[in-house]
């Protein structure tokens, strides 16, 4: 199974874009991520890789439309897609769990503040870890893996995860 992932969006709710046509299977979330990141007019990705993320970076790699960006520290990732989303309308970033998406907290947090688009994408455990009551490396020490998408609640205008992308409002706004 693909790790799991969570999003987050910074800048307060706008006008809804353009859906995915009808009939169009993107096949893996990740694919579909791809996409949609292009649709919405992302064109570069700022990225941090590891072991939570590295098969959406997959994803991303394979769409022609968008370029990954690496960058040194997952903050410096949050403050290039703050500069981005500035000079281009809509930034992103992708990080690894926990150790990562606490990392960028400020980035995004700031962005917020100053309404900025950005979209954050944080990897997560395996879908078969959710559930197990097991603690996980890059977590702080707790089984509950719930605890970094409930710090990035106050600090952005959505947020989804994919253990629950089918009931998930965030999904449904952005066509997830």
């Amino acid at each position: 199974m693909e790790a799991g992932n969570q999003l987050g969006a910074t800048a307060h709710p706008s006008p809804t874009p353009a859906p995915v046509p009808a009939g169009k299977s993107t096949g893996t979330l990740g694919r579909h991520l791809a996409r949609r990141l292009v649709q919405v007019g992302v064109r570069d990705v700022f990225s941090v890789p590891g072991d939570f993320n590295l098969t959406l970076l997959d994803h991303l790699v394979a769409e022609p439309e968008l370029n990954l960006i690496g960058c040194c520290n997952e903050l410096n990732a949050g403050y290039a897609a703050d500069g981005y989303a500035r000079a281009n309308g809509v930034g992103a970033c992708v990080v690894t769990f926990t150790v990562g998406g606490l990392s960028v907290l400020n980035a995004i947090a700031g962005a917020y503040s100053e309404n900025l688009p950005i979209i954050c994408i944080v990897g997560g455990p395996n879908s078969n870890d959710y559930g197990t009551n097991r603690i996980l490396h890059h977590t702080i020490g707790l089984p509950d893996f719930s605890q970094e998408l409930q710090c990035f609640q106050t600090v952005t205008c959505a947020q989804a995860s994919s253990d629950s992308i089918l009931s998930n409002p965030i999904c449904r706004k952005f066509h997830f």
